[in-house]
């Protein structure tokens, strides 16, 4: 059975006042084009279809034009909900989007409530548990919310998403293809850093062995980095469709192909990329070259965000470099380097957030996020130290 994993589509989305709509668009018509030369026996789309959970007609009409188009070529869709999509909204109209041949759900079920979805492809049976993103203030109850510490709600929280993983997974059976779908963060993935902070942080990153080891491919939406997580089950997350925001500029986008059989893990996915038609591009210089450095980007079919080093503010500074690339210059950043260094010398202590610094070194040196334990315990050695160093001050 050959399947496409995709996600993080963001139709609707904005950039600095720019509608990218249309590049979504350009970029899922390739996406049809390929699922159809490459015969593939269904789509995978793992969350975030649209940018809002009330998106703009235009960004509706290339959801439906891209899901018409996939009924036309025979080939079925199974979609979940991400944290920027409405999930009774997706609800709402999962019967009527049947019709062109897409199960698509909105609220996480369990398995005898609807959400492990089969269908029959020419290839055989796919089973997807399917896993829509799934809130604090859907799994936490209002008692919960008033007896438990932040610790506490943090560990139910993921217990829940937990069992509800596992639960799915016994839908499985050994003559289909099992495919577990989720909209989530899982610990040490690589963030781009142009996702919803809050939904990324650490009440929503669960630990890689939540997981179900007897899916056969795991694909994953919510991180718009496209990366493999290293757990027992192939684990992917496909990334954003589109360069999203100057975080991932110049990053390489694109879809996952799988290729899978019933009894045995998928096939080492191909990750096919697809041009975004409107690159973005950081370029950064200082008051003496921009317009060296600029005048070659004058025909630049994507986006621009421009960096430069100054030592005092510059009047008029936009405006000459807008006028160099007027259509292309999406945001300009001054930097002031001596000013910075300054600043960043006299940083207060209080200023200083352990916590974060304890955080990012897990992130940066061992490639993953530290458990609410590791992060609870090392809150209250800290505590300890400092309180110790104040009393012999």
């Amino acid at each position: 059975m050959r399947l496409i994993h995709t996600s993080d589509w963001h139709l609707g989305r904005h950039l600095k006042g720019k509608d990218r709509t249309p590049e979504i668009e350009f970029t899922l018509n390739e996406l049809l084009r390929q699922a159809k030369e490459l015969e593939v026996d269904a789509v995978l789309i793992a969350g975030d279809i649209f940018e809002t959970p009330n998106p703009a007609s235009d960004a509706e009409r290339v959801a439906y034009q891209f899901f018409e188009g996939l009924r036309n070529a025979k080939i079925p869709a199974i979609a979940i909900a991400g944290n920027h999509d409405s999930a009774s909204r997706f609800d709402g109209i999962a019967n009527l989007l049947s019709l062109a041949g897409v199960q698509i759900l909105g609220k996480p079920r369990r398995v005898n409530q609807g959400g492990l979805i089969s269908i029959e492809t020419p290839n055989g049976k796919l089973r997807v548990a399917a896993m829509p993103f799934a809130s604090e203030r859907r799994l936490l109850t209002v008692e919960n919310l008033w007896t438990m510490d932040e610790l506490q709600q943090i560990n139910h929280y993921r217990e829940r998403v937990g069992y509800l993983l596992n639960n799915l997974a016994t839908g499985f059976q050994d003559d289909s293809v099992n495919i577990l779908m989720a909209h989530l963060t899982v610990d040490g993935a690589k963030l781009a850093n142009s996702e919803a902070r809050h939904h990324t942080k650490e009440s929503y990153a669960l630990a890689g062995q939540s997981l179900p080891a007897e899916a056969q491919y795991i694909a994953l939406g919510h991180i718009h980095k496209p990366q493999q997580i290293p757990v027992a089950a192939p684990t992917y997350y496909s990334g954003s469709l589109i360069q999203v925001d100057f975080g991932e500029a110049e990053e390489e986008k694109g879809f996952y192909l799988i290729d899978v059989e019933p009894g045995s893990p998928a096939k080492k996915p191909e990750f096919i990329s697809i041009p975004c038609q409107k690159p973005l591009q950081i370029l950064e210089c200082e008051l003496s070259d921009y317009e060296e450095k600029l005048e070659p980007l004058r025909d630049y079919s994507g986006y621009l965000k421009v960096i430069i080093n100054l030592q005092t503010p510059q009047i008029g500074l936009a405006d000459k470099i807008r006028k160099i690339c007027s259509d292309q210059v999406l945001q300009i950043e001054p930097r002031y380097p001596e000013a910075e260094s300054r600043r960043e010398k006299s940083v207060k202590q209080e200023e200083f957030d352990p916590v974060e610094e304890f955080k990012r070194y897990f992130q940066e040196e061992l490639n993953t996020t530290p458990a609410p334990a590791v992060l609870a315990k090392f809150k209250e050695l800290y505590q300890e130290i400092k309180e110790t160093q104040d009393a012999t001050t």
